[in-house]
């Protein structure tokens, strides 16, 4: 771990300078790019750079949002860092704010801040050092040598795992890659359109991708394998063709990275399965909320248990749609994830402020219910309560695909009551009127339903029967010729329209 005035002193002072500081010793953990026309996802100790800020009001509003999630610095541009409303919202927020150069380039920054926390983070922990991470990058170093070409690794969802030196020799494709840690949309689209990722699949030593139109440099590619499996790629921006025995030596290097990413893979696993197991503790009300918000870095204040439903998602129940919904979650709540699963339901706990609507907007299409914002040791009430809303959206009691538990309070009341009430449908003179629609069209009880829910507007009644109004009146004629009741007693209404709702809902 590294401190934000460490990050500046390793940089220099020719490139940043501290304008604000309200927060001593703040620890940096991340770089992450502020993205325009996007809530960016923020989480404690980040450096967040402002590449898309335009004016004034843009910074304040980074500002403030950064000092919201605990960012430890946001690095602006001349003129913006130095404005008086910049500053004043700093010192409100408790982030800091630190100047760039106004001749550096973005994108050589985000390489040298990257460098200088891996540096830090190696210095700091010899065992990271020693681990699946810093051994990747050395390994990309090592394999740029072989290559004579800077490297990336990546994943086999493009995502950047490690890269080389020398990035700054490369171009526009690769700059975008490393600055968003994935290679983005666009570039994978004109990479796919070629071919490359079906070569990937189909067991090819080297991949060589000649420059194209639009300036992107030629590519030696070599596919990271073990057993099989794809486990990801090694690109190498190169200048042409590469001679045969230089390819094969930067393939040499595949199998080496291969192993790093299956221990990268198996800490992975085992942290994802200690982390869904504290989670599964807290909401099933047995587990400590403290130690889950210590180990889970969970910010401080209300949070939601989201309740997502698998097997609608995934009936054949395989593990990559799991994947990517907990991937969804995660680049949602832009931290470290608290989700498990239980019972074909995959729950995430999120902070109610920005969290709950990020995570919303990224599972969009997905069944997805919410239970009302509590502290942390209450984790199991709202959770009990995103279950009973998603049972709603399951029944199609509410229209979907999102049900937050605070706005269906009118459906969770009359369910509530129905099922209290599911021993009293036989009382009363509703059977016979049940008994009429065994032998009728089946209209009765439904007239009768959509009229008592409707009170006083046939005609709000009759559109939701789909019928004339009246269709209706000569309808509710025929329910009260049949009905041994007086309709025009309140308490005869309510008691009817409680065992209709009972009838609907059991």
């Amino acid at each position: 771990m590294i401190t934000m005035q460490g990050v500046v002193d390793r940089v220099g002072p020719t490139l940043l300078r501290i304008i604000a500081d309200p927060t001593e010793h703040a620890q940096v953990t991340d770089v992450i790019i502020a993205e325009a026309g996007k809530r960016t996802p923020v989480a404690a100790g980040d450096l967040v750079l402002g590449i898309a800020v335009a004016g004034a009001t843009d910074a304040v509003e980074l500002v403030r949002h950064c000092g919201a999630h605990g960012a430890a610095a946001v690095l602006l541009k001349p003129p913006h860092a130095t404005r008086n409303a910049v500053k004043t919202a700093a010192q409100r927020a408790s982030v800091a704010v630190i100047e760039v150069h106004t001749g550096a380039a973005w994108a050589q920054l985000v390489w040298l801040l990257r460098s200088v926390l891996d540096a830090a983070a190696d210095e700091s922990d010899a065992s990271r050092a020693e681990g699946p991470f810093g051994d990747l990058f050395r390994l990309a170093d090592a394999a740029a040598a072989v290559i004579d070409a800077p490297v990336t690794i990546e994943d086999a969802n493009s995502r950047v795992l490690a890269y080389s030196a020398r990035q700054d020799r490369t171009d526009p494709a690769r700059v975008s890659t490393i600055m968003g840690r994935r290679v983005p949309d666009d570039v994978l689209a004109r990479f796919r359109s070629r071919g490359v990722f079906r070569e990937l699949s189909r067991g090819r030593t080297t991949i060589f991708v000649p420059a194209q139109r639009d300036g992107t440099l030629p590519r030696l590619i070599v596919p990271i394998r073990m057993g099989g499996e794809l486990l990801g790629s090694m690109w190498a921006v190169v200048p042409g063709p590469v001679p045969d025995d230089r390819a094969a030596a930067f393939a040499d290097t595949a199998p080496v990275v291969a192993l790093h990413l299956l221990r990268r893979r198996a800490r992975e696993d085992s942290e994802r399965r200690r982390s869904a197991e504290l989670v599964r503790s807290v909401l099933e009300g047995t587990g400590s909320a403290r130690l889950v918000a210590a180990e889970l870095d969970l910010a401080p204040g209300p949070h939601r248990v989201v309740a997502v439903d698998v097997q609608v998602q995934d009936p054949l129940g395989s593990e990559g749609v799991r994947l990517a919904l907990v991937q969804r979650l995660t680049e949602g709540v832009g931290r470290r994830p608290a989700v498990t699963e239980m019972h074909g339901v995959l729950y995430a706990v999120v902070p109610d402020d920005g969290g709950w609507a990020q995570v919303r907007s990224a599972l969009a299409g997905a069944l997805v219910a919410a239970g009302s914002p509590v502290e942390l040791a209450d984790l199991a009430r709202s959770r009990a309560e995103a279950d009973e809303a998603l049972s709603l959206l399951r029944a199609r009691l509410v229209d979907g695909p999102v049900a937050v538990y605070e706005d269906v309070w009118a459906v969770l009341v009359l369910h509530r009551a129905a099922v209290a009430a599911a021993g009293v449908t036989s009382i009363g003179p509703l059977a016979a009127l049940r008994a009429l629609d065994e032998d009728a069209d089946g209209w009765y009880a439904d007239t009768l339903y959509e009229w008592l829910r409707h009170p006083g507007d046939p005609r709000a009644a009759a559109a939701a029967l789909n019928i004339h109004p009246n269709t209706l009146r000569y309808r509710m004629s025929r329910v009260t010729a049949a009905l041994d009741a007086d309709l025009t007693e309140p308490d005869v209404r309510l008691a009817l329209l409680t065992q209709l709702v009972a009838l609907r809902w059991q």
